[in-house]
């Protein structure tokens, strides 16, 4: 016989979430074990004694970490998300008749605590999971990925005065036909400051930029499809964002040119639990930051009771003021080095003893002064013949060229630590790292970007981004914890070890006399 449901509903009911929620859910199980009850102690200074109460510092905390959970950046759609979730409300601690806060709440929430105040919540989920095993400490993955911020690159603008705006655009770039059909978006607001409004190019690096827009404007003014894009050559040295001053401009290969800001990474190779993570200006090189990453690095695994021993990544931060930092750290470093780098000339062959090198044809060529590069700023050591050396010399003009007199080159002055660095990363240990970088912070990187929230920032400046860095990185943590399950081995050695530990106990038993064996019992 067919049935017909019919819907009436009741003017009153019993209902329980804890009844309604399985006990295996993911946020039933996420409530057991997160304990976020010394935020209150933590944020109490930045709330007034008086006036209407604000949104609860933990309830803010779990709905931010459920926004990245479940792949939500906006907050507005966190909030209806949350409220058509039976087991969330259960998770931050609403029932079902409670309106949950205005979106608008999280967004203020966030910019009222400090970074500080995530990074106490990040450092306390790494503590759950160093007590659960997950974290071996000796051993640790650093790479970087830029993350989208909330800008437009159609509204960038001219780092110039209004009324100097045609003579730079004449004297630094060069108008595309792009340029002249797109028009100029102009931003609802500048948050800039005049210093980020001024120039930071100096002439060189302007003639640089102006020959890079040159070459660029023609050729994508000759890719198909290039007039719909509207795309145009854009540097830092010479625009900058009114509505996220701290993004900058960057591009990987392959990739269009966006407003970025950049994530340094770290992560425990053990079981892929993130050790540390912070928000960069897109436009800085990794060598430039490894020192301040490693700095806080260390001190939060010493913290955590355990000693950094291996600094693994990749070639974008090598650098020898790195490997020396490094070594001078007590850190081995498998970092491959970068391809500019020589040891000296080739054919040229160095000697430690005397500090200087002897050429094809036997002649010594010793170390005369240090010096700074004025291009990279990075530190060398000069190395010159005299002029008598070369004098005669039967490769002098393949050697030295037409108007040279005598050879001089320089080398980086941390020739030795590049070394030592290149003999780890190319032995069978600095193989082994590398595969194990490869296999632990890229997909950890992929995660965050793909399903935790990080492909695009939905705030505003290097500290929110750092913020928002921090909540994806403890969420993963989270997901992780509940996830892992330390289950010792089945090798089956110790089943094969328990007949011969029987035998010998009772060998020795039997060796024994009766007094030795009621004097055992006894005692």
């Amino acid at each position: 016989m067919q049935g017909k449901k019919d819907y009436q509903e009741k003017l009153f009911a019993r209902f329980q979430l804890s009844e309604r929620i399985p006990k295996n859910n993911f946020y039933r199980r996420l409530k057991e074990v997160l304990d976020l009850d010394f935020l209150y102690k933590l944020t109490k200074g930045y709330y007034g004694e008086s006036g209407q109460k604000s949104i609860d510092p933990v309830v803010f905390f779990k709905l931010c970490l459920v926004g990245y959970l479940e792949n939500i950046i906006s907050d507005r759609k966190l909030i209806a998300h949350c409220s058509m979730r039976l087991d969330i409300l259960f998770f931050v601690g609403y029932d079902i008749d409670e309106e949950l806060p205005w979106h608008s709440t999280i967004s203020r929430t966030r910019q009222l605590f400090p970074e500080s105040v995530f990074e106490e919540v990040f450092t306390n989920v790494l503590s759950m999971c160093v007590e659960k095993g997950m974290v071996s400490g000796h051993t640790q993955a650093i790479d970087s990925a830029p993350v989208k911020a909330n800008a437009s690159m159609d509204t960038l603008e001219l780092k110039v005065p209004e009324e100097e705006l045609d003579e730079h655009l004449r004297k630094v770039r060069a108008i595309s036909a792009m340029d002249k059909e797109v028009p100029h978006r102009k931003s609802k607001g500048d948050r800039s400051d005049k210093g980020q409004r001024s120039i930071s190019a100096n002439t060189k690096e302007l003639g640089a930029i102006k020959g890079r827009n040159k070459k660029w404007a023609k050729d994508q003014d000759q890719r198909p499809g290039a007039g719909n894009k509207g795309a145009k050559y854009t540097s830092n040295k010479t625009h900058y964002s009114p509505t996220d001053p701290d993004a900058r401009i960057s591009v990987k290969p392959g990739k269009a040119r966006k407003l970025n800001y950049l994530s340094q990474l770290s992560v425990d190779t053990a079981h892929h639990v993130i050790t540390d993570i912070r928000a960069y200006h897109a436009d800085g090189k990794d060598n430039q930051q490894l020192q301040d990453i490693v700095k806080r690095l260390q001190r939060r695994l010493w913290q955590q009771g355990f000693v950094f021993e291996n600094c693994v990544a990749d070639t974008g931060y090598s650098s020898g003021e790195n490997y020396a930092f490094l070594e001078s750290r007590g850190l081995k470093s498998f970092i491959p080095a970068h391809g500019t780098f020589k040891g000296g000339p080739d054919g040229f062959v160095y000697d430690q003893g005397t500090d200087s090198y002897r050429c094809p044809q036997g002649k010594t060529i010793p170390f005369t002064k240090e010096f700074r590069d004025y291009r990279t700023g990075t530190r060398k050591k000069e190395y010159r013949a005299r002029k008598h050396i070369c004098t005669g010399c039967p490769i002098r003009s393949s050697c030295l060229g037409k108007s040279a007199q005598e050879k001089k080159f320089g080398v980086t002055y941390y020739r030795a630590e590049y070394l030592r660095n290149i003999a780890r990363v190319e032995s069978p240990l600095g193989r082994y790292m590398k595969g194990k970088r490869q296999s632990t912070v890229e997909p950890v990187f992929g995660t965050l970007t793909q399903f935790m929230g990080l492909r695009k920032m939905n705030t505003i400046g290097l500290a929110q981004a750092n913020k928002v860095m921090h909540l994806s990185a403890i969420a993963y943590n989270l997901k992780k914890y509940l996830k892992f399950e330390n289950e010792r081995p089945k090798s089956g050695a110790g089943k094969l070890a328990l007949p011969l530990f029987v035998k010998i106990m009772v060998r020795y038993v039997k060796s024994l006399s009766p007094v030795h064996l009621k004097f055992r019992f006894i005692f």
